[in-house]
């Protein structure tokens, strides 16, 4: 599926641009040089008749994402949040992919529901909404529980989505080999591997089984966060392609007027946002990972209420330190030891030099602190990031591909509620929590605790695993090295110590 036939979908795509007027904005957004325009219009004119029409009442970019399918979509939806890097019109326009697009038929949705759980709804809901949004992927209905009178929201997946989500991941994978093969000097950035990491994110938001098992797992992890609300799911009316959880009331966060006139405090909002998303990050590994404002709602006594599971982010404690140590790095302005950081994880290869490394940080960071997001140009600050990246060697790592994405998301959101925030000010007391707590001594402790535990697991097996050493290193070193068994018994024995004592200490604790 990834061969050269997809050379046809990326031209309808460019002409797709063209034809609906989508490529001028974006161009003007991104500040292109003349030559890039006149390139564009020059290559593109000839083939815009080509490309899809769409809804010609959408707005141009709009209008063109929306005829090229789901995963085109999702980005758009991604860069609706910074519109510090596509610019206040284009971004008033991509909010529209958020929650507003075409929804289908609830005729077809009922039946779905019923095809799935094989009940009937009727008898299940004493009322069913037609869609009350509708996004790339599903669209959601209110209903109501005849048993009980409890207000639910109905999620249904569209038909069809998955098969045309897999042509345009298809499509997606033959252009990242192509840029590859075409500029070698990509590569580092790895792109085959985060399409592959793209694809395996999104292709699990199409079993509504694994998003309501992520909402019940993130409801317990946060159930003790002042001011968040997770809505219960409802097992017994969820399948793989239909999620029944319980109706969030609240001001879409979208809708920046309604909150305004609701009389909310907006600033404090967009701190809470950015410190909730930090929070669920670093101390519990398990983070929203689509938190845009079409995924969140404000209740009317400032509850934030989280929707939408489908993509849910997770890290492991070891990366989880590392990127709350160059978070600190950067928030006390120690880029030596953000530099360091970077370093020791491999971040960046060995034989380059620390210092220089730390100096470029330094010009990163330090544009950043005393300013307001207003002053601040994250495009500029993006594409200095990515020379100096390119200069130091550094590769993209894909398990932290969503991390940053949607760290750059949840800035967006907290930035239209508050324009002037100070991301790095808001961040510390989350940040400085989880170090207090995960790095120094009472860390040190808990890591020697839980090596222990796992070293006791492998005391029934000591003898079996003693053996199987003795008998490779015999096979290996038999005619060369006589010698060598008996070291490698030595090491095995005091292996054995070292567990047996591990063992002992385990009962202790």
């Amino acid at each position: 599926m990834r061969g050269p036939h997809n050379i046809w979908r990326l031209i309808r795509t460019g002409a797709t641009f063209q034809r609906t007027g989508a490529m001028g904005v974006v161009l003007d957004a991104l500040n292109a040089p003349p030559a890039l325009r006149i390139a564009a219009r020059v290559i593109g004119f000839p083939f815009a008749w080509l490309g899809k029409k769409g809804d010609t009442s959408l707005p141009p970019v709009t209008r063109a994402i929306t005829a090229l399918g789901p995963a085109y979509i999702k980005f758009g939806q991604i860069l609706s949040t910074r519109p510090d890097v596509v610019g206040p019109a284009l971004a008033d326009q991509l909010q529209y992919l958020q929650d507003k697009l075409p929804p289908f038929d609830q005729a077809v949705a009922r039946r779905m529901f019923e095809k799935e759980l094989g009940i009937s709804i009727d008898q299940t809901f004493s009322e069913f909404s037609e869609p009350v949004a509708a996004a790339s992927i599903a669209q959601v209905h209110k209903a109501r529980l005849a048993e009980t009178g409890e207000a639910v929201a109905v999620k249904v997946l569209r038909p069809g989505i998955e098969r045309a989500f897999r042509t345009d991941i298809d499509a997606f994978h033959f252009s990242a080999r192509v840029i590859e093969w075409l500029l070698p000097s990509t590569r580092r950035l790895r792109p085959t591997d985060v399409v592959e990491h793209f694809e395996s994110v999104v292709m699990g938001e199409l079993d509504l089984r694994l998003e309501s098992a992520s909402a019940s797992e993130f409801a317990e992890n946060t159930e003790r966060d002042e001011g968040f609300v997770v809505p219960e799911v409802n097992w017994g009316l969820s399948g793989r392609t239909v999620m029944t959880l319980g109706w969030g009331e609240g001001i879409a966060a979208n809708d920046l007027d309604a909150i305004r006139a609701s009389g909310l405090d907006m600033d404090r909002l967009g701190e809470h946002v950015l410190q909730l998303f930090l929070s669920h990050a670093l101390r519990d590994g398990l983070f929203h990972g689509d938190m845009h404002q079409g995924n969140l709602k404000f209740a009317s006594n400032g509850d934030i209420i989280a929707v939408d599971f489908g993509i849910m982010g997770r890290i492991d404690e070891y990366t989880r330190r590392v990127y709350a140590e160059i978070l600190y790095g950067f928030i006390t302005r120690n880029y030596r030891r953000v530099a360091e950081v970077h370093f020791e994880a491999g971040y960046v290869p060995a034989d380059r030099d620390v210092e220089e490394f730390a100096r470029a940080l330094r010009a990163v960071g330090e544009p950043i602190f005393g300013m307001n997001a207003t002053q601040i140009s994250m495009g500029r600050l993006l594409a200095y990031l990515f020379e100096v990246t390119e200069k130091f060697g550094m590769e993209t790592r894909t398990e932290l591909i969503l991390l940053q994405r949607t760290m750059v998301v949840v800035e967006g959101v907290a930035r239209s509620l508050s324009p002037d925030i100070n991301i790095w000010k808001v961040a510390r007391p989350v940040v400085e929590s989880y170090i207090s707590n995960s790095i120094g001594p009472k860390a040190l402790l808990q890591d020697l605790v839980h090596t222990v535990r796992v070293l006791a697991r492998f005391g029934p097996r000591l003898p079996e695993l003693a053996e199987a050493a003795l008998i490779r290193q015999s096979e290996v070193h038999q005619e060369s090295d006589r010698a060598r068994p008996i070291r490698a018994m030595s090491y095995v024995a005091l292996g054995g110590g070292l567990v047996l004592a591990a063992v002992w200490v385990s009962t202790l604790l």
